[in-house]
């Protein structure tokens, strides 16, 4: 294949640069600035290094690429076109309009050979941190002295936004303490963001605060292709430390009005000016326009990319068919199987224990039984439960570790951790107070928004917290999260719901699982009485029933109301009362309804629901704020069984709510 030149890469970016300026111009909508920035480097990145497959876009070790700067896709979007995925002209000029594969901001799953949902700036850069460490991880459990499974690199461009943001502050100091040697960040140093001249908000010196941190800093001239290879082969030679390309770009570069201001950067250029940018870049003036010359130079580089890609399914398959135990430890791993019989393994209880407890032990026999299983907590292990016994911690001569050390970090950890998940191969949990989840909640969100099987585990999950008082006890953090779409929230009533709930979480694919926890010890529910815990599968369940049929109560609690809930229910005689469990409202939505019906019948109007936490929302069950005991207010620094009195979550105080609602 005929070796590409600079002329030929300045050749992409400035059809790069007319496709970006063309989408964003018929949409009437986007970000022009970055794609006219960063179109030099993306072109040499993507011509000259960039491994990857467009006809197998899951090649398990395919070079990834982040763009942070997700305001930036029509630029992403014209890479993954010219490259050979399937993003045609047609998407490109359905650029942000309903229902196509070209949304405003990346999306992982709606376009294919988009890695991560961006667009909040800094996450990107932390899911590419989580890729880049994933990499690691996973080629020391299966790479061997001949035999290379994974190897690849983790590329992402980031600006000025991404520098500001605080994650950014969290993530760089651990990808420099792992030596993440394969991640190379290309920092967008224009200068310019929405308001202007960044001198005023961003430090003087960012390449400064990056190799205190312990990167290697290398700069280029962000419109110079020659530089750019050599700076990329460069970044791409092992230094035992990530790599910031600083690259000194011109924002809406090639615009003779426009460049270099704050204007190029969020909303078209107009007509004129795209006309005026393609003279000066010497375009032709068509719409979309894709010369024959450029689609060979992306023809042949798929040609080698498919024979790297196929070269590596051979030497896969040679390696599992040699060791048939190495072909089970990939699936495990890339497959995250779960067993069936999960559940049976996890250990029992027979003294009462605090959720976040139950959880620490049910998490060690899932360490066991789960080689795929890795987490950590920010700074909170020992309070968490979350740290796996007898196991090392990860780190720069331990990447065969399964313990993460995050320091206190809620958003880095988070984000680290979706892209752990985001790279495959490996089942990622994080883990904090409950009431901080505030902190790491736009991770969250997006974590939902794509699909990411990360686990949360959230421990001191009311005001039972106690002598800490309302700064650590959440309230409204419940409710706030059960509003946000595609997470799955499970708050176990005892250890036997605390083992559901984590085989629950493991078996979700399709979101994040938040397992919110106990600090204070809880009855274990007695099951020759009480319903199987199995319940928990199906978000909620009859706990327990006095009489049959048609109750003429029901009463429904989560978590540490629950064990609250059955004692009154059974102090208040000669009434026909039901107690369900409801440890994940989302579960139980997802059932059918005649399974809704049966647990809370339509016909029993009288209802009272119990939990620690803001009493809104939960009308949806009890058909009135009125039949809610909740907490409405912040909470109080006392011990906690001061607390529940003076709360009134006390069985007396719910005795007498269940005997007036029965009168009523």
């Amino acid at each position: 294949m005929k070796k590409t030149t600079p002329s030929d890469c300045k050749l992409v970016a400035n059809t790069l640069r007319g496709l970006a300026m063309d989408a964003i111009q018929k949409a009437r909508s986007g970000h022009p600035g970055l794609p006219l920035g960063m179109a030099d480097v993306a072109a040499v990145l993507w011509l000259r290094h960039l491994r990857h497959d467009p006809t197998n876009p899951v090649w398990p070790d395919r070079d990834r690429f982040i763009l942070s700067g997700g305001h930036g896709s029509a630029l992403l979007y014209s890479l993954l076109h010219l490259a050979g995925y399937d993003v045609t002209l047609d998407d490109l000029r359905g650029f942000r309009q309903f229902g196509t594969r070209t949304p405003g901001h990346p999306e992982r799953g709606v376009t294919p050979g988009v890695e991560a949902t961006t667009g909040p700036l800094g996450q990107g850069f932390g899911n590419a941190v989580g890729m880049a460490l994933a990499e690691r991880m996973l080629a020391t459990r299966f790479n061997a002295e001949g035999r290379t499974l994974v190897d690849h690199f983790t590329y992402v461009f980031c600006g000025d936004g991404d520098m500001m943001e605080g994650i950014s502050h969290e993530i760089a100091p651990l990808a420099a303490l792992w030596r993440l040697e394969k991640l190379v960040v290309f920092y967008d140093s224009n200068g310019i963001s929405i308001e202007g001249d960044t001198a005023p908000a961003l430090e003087r010196d960012v390449a400064a605060r990056f190799k205190a941190y312990g990167w290697r800093v290398l700069a280029v001239d962000g419109h110079d292709p020659a530089a750019i290879d050599r700076v990329i082969a460069k970044a791409k030679r092992p230094a035992g430390a990530p790599t910031l390309v600083v690259c000194r770009t011109t924002i809406g570069y090639g615009s003779p009005h426009k460049a270099g201001t704050a204007a190029a950067h969020g909303e078209p250029l107009g007509e004129e000016e795209v006309a005026l940018t393609k003279q000066a870049l010497g375009l032709p003036p068509d719409a979309f326009h894709v010369g024959d010359d450029v689609r060979a130079l992306f023809d042949a580089r798929l040609d080698s990319l498919r024979r790297l890609s196929r070269k590596w399914f051979r030497l896969r398959k040679a390696a599992f068919k040699a060791d048939p135990a190495l072909a089970d430890l990939w699936k495990r791993h890339y497959d995250d199987v779960i067993p069936a019989d999960l559940a049976d393994r996890l250990p029992a209880f027979s003294e009462p224990i605090a959720t976040r407890a139950a959880s620490g032990k049910a998490l060690q026999t899932l360490a066991g039984e789960l080689p795929q299983l890795v987490g950590g907590s920010a700074d909170l292990a020992p309070s968490n439960k979350t740290w796996l016994n007898g196991l090392p911690a990860v780190g720069p001569d331990s990447m065969d570790g399964r313990n993460i050390h995050f320091g206190v970090r809620e958003v880095g950890m988070a984000a680290i951790s979706s892209g752990i998940a985001l790279h495959g191969g490996l089942r990622p949990y994080c883990a904090t107070f409950f009431v901080f989840s505030d902190y790491l909640r736009p991770v969250l969100r997006v974590a939902a928004l794509s699909s990411l099987p990360v686990v949360y585990v959230l421990t001191h999950d009311s005001f039972y917290v106690g002598e800490d008082g309302p700064t650590h006890e959440p309230v409204e953090q419940i409710m706030s999260l059960r509003s946000m779409p595609g997470i799955t929230l499970l708050r176990p009533a005892d250890a036997a719901e605390t083992n559901e709930a984590w085989v629950a979480a493991l078996r979700n694919h399709s979101g994040p699982s938040l397992l919110l926890l106990t600090r204070q010890n809880l009855p274990i529910l007695d099951r020759s009485v009480c319903a199987s815990a199995a319940g928990v599968r199906k978000g909620a369940y009859t706990l327990w029933q006095r009489g049959r049929g048609t109750p003429d109560l029901i009463v429904m609690a989560s978590g540490s109301e629950v064990p609250l809930a059955l004692e009154a229910a059974q102090s208040v005689p000669n009434a026909n009362i039901r107690v369900v469990s409801m440890p994940s409202w989302e579960l139980f939505e997802a059932q059918p309804q005649t399974y809704r019906d049966q647990v809370l019948p339509p016909e029993c109007a009288k209802r009272l629901s119990i939990e620690a936490g803001t009493t809104l929302g939960w009308e949806r069950y009890t058909g009135s704020r009125a039949n809610c005991i909740g907490i409405d207010h912040f909470g109080a620094s006392a011990p906690y069984r001061v607390l529940e009195r003076e709360f009134g979550f006390t069985p007396d105080a719910v005795a007498a709510r269940i005997r007036a609602l029965l009168m009523a």
